[in-house]
């Protein structure tokens, strides 16, 4: 049975076949560990592991590569401002390397969590520097760079197809900007290799053939891509604020250094909302999987939830909402765990034409562009139907959860306990986010953060030894 996709680049549904036999090549925009991941994050992270899943319910397997940025991503797609890994560092108070490596570790508890399946690769950005470079010359020696007093940028006029992908329309967006470009030649170039500052020193950065410094965000994605996947790939992954900036300049980047397609397919996860705005880390106000557990929550529970919406589409996030999605997936359990253990016991199998029909309408849903809100709906149907038999209904949650990923075949783990440690360290970098914006006379920033905590119940207390914090009772 076919499985049709929704390419970004076409703007409509197609039939997915890889270039190579029965083996996806796809590469999903990984974490800047620079932060936690919010849960609207991890939403982007589910659809791709439905993704993943449903390939393999169609009979291919994947290659998979995910990465990690831990240099290079600056705090503006503009080329603008200081490197988020940098200002992690001042947030907190440690090194660079630590920095990644305690939210690389955070950011692994959560993918876990959620029973997101194993990547073939993860591929941190440091790792792989010396492959960035080699595109940045191959880009240089084919035309399509410039040099300025603070990098090498690409020139994306250059580029004839640059504005294709995004729908862009480059004469009226370069007549009318407004941003400042300092020596940048238009808006939509972008860098490739920044220099180090002079006035700075940088914890991370690397000789080149241009002088020290380091990468661009953007170079980063194209050249681990291409690294483990080769130069055309099958399917790239991202949520949509990627569309315009980040995923738009891989294309320019990657095409203009090989002549090729870059990836045959283009797949973006919606946002979820939060009292009705995009959820952000740049506001201090953000959930993490951690903080739901310690309103007594499952990440199973936040899992079910996602799975109630299509991955194209907004979902706004309340926790009434998500106390209804933890009800449902209990009620669900509730059904299907006797279900289960009669199947596994009498190891059945889905034989009869009522089973059969079950399982061809879930393939239909999840083939048609992934649809798992109705694949869930047909769980919760076909569990009740009694013209089927208990083994055979067992099989079919067995079957079906194969890219539900619900663990509905395992006894339900207890509540975990609170992530204390993890919401402490969380709130410990706000803290000391905070000192760093009233030393830097950033009043506004402090008082947003001092705002933040106050809604999630910690109040802060500035003394002479420093700004301490206690949880309201």
């Amino acid at each position: 049975m076919a499985i049709t996709l929704y390419n970004t680049a076409t703007r409509s549904k197609e039939e997915f076949v890889p270039q190579d036999g029965k083996t996806a090549k796809i590469y999903c925009c990984g974490p800047t560990v620079y932060h936690y991941a919010h849960i609207g994050n991890l939403r982007t992270y589910i659809f791709e592991d439905l993704l993943r899943r449903s390939l393999a319910y169609h009979g291919f397997d994947a290659k998979h590569v995910v990465n990690i940025t831990d240099v290079g991503h600056l705090t503006s797609d503009a080329d603008e401002g200081e490197d988020k890994m940098e200002k992690g560092a001042k947030r907190t108070g440690k090194s660079v390397w630590e920095v990644a490596a305690f939210y690389t570790d955070a950011f692994m508890r959560d993918f876990h969590s959620l029973n997101l399946l194993e990547p073939t690769v993860w591929c941190r950005a440091t790792d792989h520097i010396a492959e960035q470079i080699a595109l940045v010359k191959t880009l240089e020696e084919k035309g399509y760079t410039y040099r300025t007093s603070d990098g090498i940028y690409y020139d994306s006029s250059k580029f004839e197809r640059y504005g294709d992908f995004a729908r862009l329309d480059l004469e009226n967006l370069w007549a009318g900007s407004r941003i400042s470009m300092g020596e940048k030649r238009l808006p939509t170039d972008f860098a490739l290799w920044k220099f180090s500052p002079k006035d700075v020193k940088r914890q991370m950065e690397w000789d080149s053939p241009w002088g020290v410094g380091f990468p661009g965000w953007h170079i980063e994605c194209s050249a681990m891509a291409m690294k483990h996947l080769g130069e055309t790939l099958d399917i790239h992954c991202g949520g949509t604020d990627h569309v315009r900036v980040h995923h738009t300049n891989e294309i320019a980047q990657s095409e203009a250094a090989t002549g090729k397609t870059f990836s045959r397919f283009w797949m973006h996860g919606e946002f979820l909302r939060l009292d009705g705005d995009k959820m952000s880390k740049s506001t201090g106000e953000f959930l993490t999987v951690d903080s739901l557990v310690k309103r007594g929550f499952s990440p199973m529970d936040y899992r079910y939830f996602a799975l109630g919406s299509h991955y194209r589409n907004y979902l706004s996030f309340s926790f009434e909402s998500l106390e209804s999605a933890r009800k449902s997936r209990l009620a669900l359990r509730k059904r299907t765990t006797p279900l289960v253990a009669k199947a596994l016991a009498a190891g059945a199998k889905i034989e009869s034409e009522a089973a059969l029909k079950w399982k061809e309408r879930f393939a239909q849903a999840v083939g048609d562009d992934l649809n798992v809100p109705a694949a869930l709906g047909l769980l919760h149907s076909a569990v009740r139907d009694d013209a089927v038999s208990e083994e055979e209904r067992g099989a079919l949650v067995l079957d079906f959860d194969r890219v539900l990923g619900l663990k509905l075949d395992l006894e339900e783990e207890a509540a975990p306990a609170a992530a204390e440690d993890s919401e402490a360290a969380e709130i410990d970098s706000l803290v000391a986010e905070r000192a760093a914006a009233k030393k830097a006379k950033d009043f506004a920033r402090a008082d947003e953060i001092r705002n933040a905590l106050a809604k999630r119940g910690i109040e802060l207390k500035d003394g002479p030894q420093g700004t301490t914090w206690e949880r309201k009772r």
